[in-house]
């Protein structure tokens, strides 16, 4: 079938099943958008900029396990997707962007809205393509979807020069890829498992360390059946919440910078480390020097380059986490007994129950923590949780109820402002029947304010909690920690006002100082099915604790603050 390179981009959206595009139009992207009018497989949702139909599509990926998939057209519409492209790359979340570009004759002319998109983007996405010929299209988008979603999950990005768009060529999609480049491993090496089992069995003070590729492998059942049978601990990292529920009894909670005293006094008082899917990020290890420094480790990821790049890893086992627990499983039958690691339990347990995760609440004024845990009460399985990132971000971390894997959609590696609100619309995309909760910072959600139009215009309900303490408040809380108070920039007391400002784009907004004023908006919110911003009124020096100073060892925590 002979047809325009612009109605094989369509043709391949279809064959791999996508059901939603975020993007947004331009003269060098116009062949395929009109192919785009006339097709009916797919909805189009017209983000109000590119920064946000990638993190929408994003939102979608991870929300769903599937591949999300943008376009955006060339110079700044790329350019600014790259804020995107960085954030799925640095937590591995599997996208296909679709770039356009100036005709091939014009490269590196300096042609009008001409830019090395290729170049830009090679250092955050897992492959990228300029496309030269059109005949080359549907192998390459073949090759996309399949690089997106195999192996350690990441966005990949094409970009199409205007005359591709327009060129006829014969459309042969390819069934399946092979590539000899390319080849994840899967399985791990038995003769490795075996030692890893053999070292577990001999461990006093074992500990699973949970990161987000056990979300992205789909792992939690088999981690759970692991942990239950096994009896040894677990602490998750922020991109690993909801791979266990919060109130497992051996989930310890999240580790690191603002992690639970237990999870963070486990990690530096462990023997032996099984960590699963995780790459070791500065967050969570504090002082690489003094990370589990009396821990032998074992490291089981598909991505071979993380294995050994930050910390010294005794027991390497590339491979998917699920065959590689379920191996484990296997030979650990009959050679480790839960009944050994009681002592280590018991221990744990008493750091638990020393410092535990508090806030002081009060009826005169609104805690953060304390809105959190009644969305989570009130909503539960219901609602899929996105948030932008700060302070809000560690307390949804903290105190929110995650039942499940895939709950919780959050910028972890890149930590991105103005992430929230459009990841939220594709949560919603992906799960229309589940309630779509963005907490959100006052300063992250003006960030990307202007998809509320989106929102509103495309029909997508998402209910934004913005917890407002009129300071940029992470930032803040460090000033106020390291910098004697000296609040540079981050005070944010002249802020619009929300409630007009989501009913001037057609939602509703509700401002609130009190519990009930709070759970009468959250109803009303829900109910309305409508775009909602509720302004919250919170404590406004209200800080994240526990906390580990940047540089500082895992055991050196901040338990609380004393002015």
């Amino acid at each position: 079938m002979d047809i325009s390179g612009s109605q094989m981009i369509i043709e391949a959206l279809h064959k791999e099943g996508v059901d939603v595009v975020f993007g947004y139009p331009g003269g060098a992207m116009l062949n395929v958008y009109d192919e785009l009018y006339k097709q009916k497989y797919f909805e189009h949702i017209l983000t109000r900029h590119e920064q946000a139909a990638v993190h929408a599509a994003d939102g979608y990926a991870r929300a769903s396990g599937r591949v999300g998939v943008a376009f955006v057209t060339s110079g700044p519409g790329f350019t600014n997707a790259v804020t995107g492209l960085a954030t799925a790359y640095m937590d591995s979340t599997p996208l296909v962007l679709i770039s356009a570009n100036v005709a091939i004759s014009l490269i590196g002319t300096d042609a009008f809205q001409e830019i090395d998109a290729v170049g830009i983007s090679r250092p955050c996405v897992k492959h990228n393509y300029l496309v030269k010929k059109v005949e080359e299209l549907p192998r390459i988008l073949k090759e996309a979807f399949y690089i997106a979603s195999t192996g350690r999950p990441g966005p990949v990005h094409i970009d199409v020069p205007k005359d591709v768009t327009a060129s006829i060529g014969k459309f042969v999609y390819p069934d399946e890829i092979t590539m000899q480049t390319y080849k994840p491993t899967y399985k791990g090496n038995s003769r490795q498992i075996k030692k890893a089992v053999e070292a577990i069995s001999a461990s006093k003070r074992p500990l699973l360390y949970l990161g987000g590729g056990i979300i992205s492998s789909n792992a939690s059942d088999i981690v759970q059946k692991f942990m239950k049978f096994t009896g040894i601990p677990a602490v998750e990292t922020l991109m690993a919440k909801g791979s266990l529920r919060y109130d497992e009894p051996l989930l310890l909670g999240m580790v690191g910078m603002h992690g639970t005293y237990a999870a963070n006094m486990a990690m530096s008082e462990a023997d032996l480390i099984i960590a699963l899917g995780t790459r070791f990020d500065d967050r969570v290890t504090g002082k690489l020097s003094e990370f589990a420094k009396n821990a032998k480790i074992i490291h089981v990821d598909i991505d071979p380059s993380s294995i050994g790049k930050l910390v010294d890893i005794d027991f390497p086992i590339v491979g998917d986490a699920v065959n590689v627990i379920e191996a484990m499983l296997e030979t650990a039958n009959g050679k480790i007994d839960a009944k050994d690691y009681q002592d280590w339990r018991e221990l744990l347990k008493k750091y638990a129950d020393v410092h535990p995760l508090k806030y002081d609440d009060c009826d005169t004024v609104l805690k953060p923590q304390w809105i959190i845990e009644y969305v989570g009460k009130t909503l539960g399985e219901n609602a899929i949780i996105t948030t932008d990132v700060g302070q809000h971000q560690m307390w949804t971390a903290q105190f929110y109820p995650f039942t499940r894997a895939r709950q919780l959609v959050t910028s972890g590696g890149l930590g991105t402002m103005g992430f929230g609100l459009p990841a939220a619309m594709g949560v919603k995309k992906a799960f229309p029947d589940k309630i779509s909760v963005n907490f959100v910072g006052d300063g992250g959600i003006l960030m990307n304010i202007q998809e509320l139009m989106t929102a509103i215009v495309s029909n997508i309900p998402v209910v934004n909690i913005i917890l407002n303490n009129r300071f940029l408040g992470m930032v803040r809380q460090w000033q106020t920690f390291f910098y004697g108070k000296r609040y540079s920039q981050t005070d944010l007391d002249s802020q619009p006002d929300f409630v007009k400002l989501a009913e001037s784009f057609g939602g509703i907004g509700f401002k609130v100082e009190t519990k009930d004023e709070f759970k009468e908006a959250l109803d009303k919110a829900i109910e309305s099915n409508k775009v909602a911003l509720i302004d919250v009124r919170i404590d406004r020096m209200e800080n994240v604790l526990p906390m580990v100073p940047t540089g500082g060892s895992l055991y050196n925590m901040i338990l609380e603050y004393k002015d």
